[in-house]
């Protein structure tokens, strides 16, 4: 009996003791598969906002259009604006002091500066008017011929009052450096040719500041609906310029026009 029990008690050890081996060769098997599966699928990390939910696209883009949003209205570096130009010609008319010292005359107009808005912009504006003078104010000062030139450099801002139609209204004005310079002319022989030619016998000229004010007509151009850029304006200025008074060598007064313009604003 006694070895008979030795026998079975050697058993049910040696059973035990290969059921002990087998647990312990699955159990790190079994530990270690959640962590593999979990690894293989990393939904969880985009669940709980982990490293690649925070560094994906819908951050990058959220980034961008912060920074987009604090750049708009802002044209390349940085300038608070977009560049916009203008050019035109048309005629010029005296009114009030200048009837007696100048007739009517053409004008020239290019400029160039920011569109800050659709509906403001503000332009530098170089302009060229040339007007001829009346027979008796020549004949007064001893010339056969004469001429008055005005070149001025000036701020000049532009208004639009519905800047959403195709056809508007707008304001415009500004103030600058104005040059006038008054020239008599006689005929002498000859030039080359042997024809009479026309030179300067007496002149003057002033510097002085001046400034306009005055309203327009626009009409856009392009785009599906008219609603292009580009625009081509008719305008009218009141245009007074503090000229020397009439007493002194260098001035006839206050000069005061009408200057009159068409042209293409782009």
């Amino acid at each position: 009996m006694s070895k008979t029990f030795r026998i079975s008690s050697l058993r049910i050890v040696g059973v035990f003791a290969v059921a002990a081996m087998v647990s312990a060769a699955f159990a790190p098997a079994q530990s270690t598969s959640p962590s593999t599966e979990s690894s293989s699928n990393p939904s969880y990390l985009l669940a709980d906002g982990g490293p690649d939910g925070a560094s994906g696209a819908p951050a990058g883009s959220a980034g961008g259009g912060d920074e987009g949003s604090s750049h708009r209205g802002f044209g390349r570096h940085g300038i608070p604006g977009t560049f916009t130009g203008e050019v035109g010609g048309g005629f010029n008319a005296p009114i009030g002091n200048d009837l007696p010292y100048i007739t009517w005359g053409g004008n020239f107009t290019v400029g160039a500066g920011l569109r800050f808005s659709k509906q403001f912009s503000l332009l530098g504006e170089f302009q060229f008017l040339g007007n001829k003078l009346p027979g008796a104010f020549i004949a007064a000062g001893g010339g056969q011929g004469g001429n008055a030139h005005i070149i001025s450099i000036t701020a000049a801002p532009v208004i639009d009052l519905f800047p959403k139609r195709t056809n508007s209204i707008y304001l415009t004005g500004g103030g600058g450096y104005y040059h006038k310079s008054t020239n008599f002319t006689v005929q002498e022989c000859c030039d080359f040719y042997g024809y009479p030619v026309n030179v300067t016998a007496n002149s003057f000229t002033s510097n002085q500041v001046g400034a306009s004010l005055g309203f327009g007509l626009s009409h856009k151009m392009g785009g599906l609906y008219g609603d292009g850029k580009s625009q081509l304006f008719a305008e009218a200025r009141y245009l007074f310029i503090h000229t020397p008074a009439i007493t002194e060598t260098d001035g006839l007064g206050a000069t005061e026009l009408i200057p009159v313009t068409v042209g293409l604003r782009f």
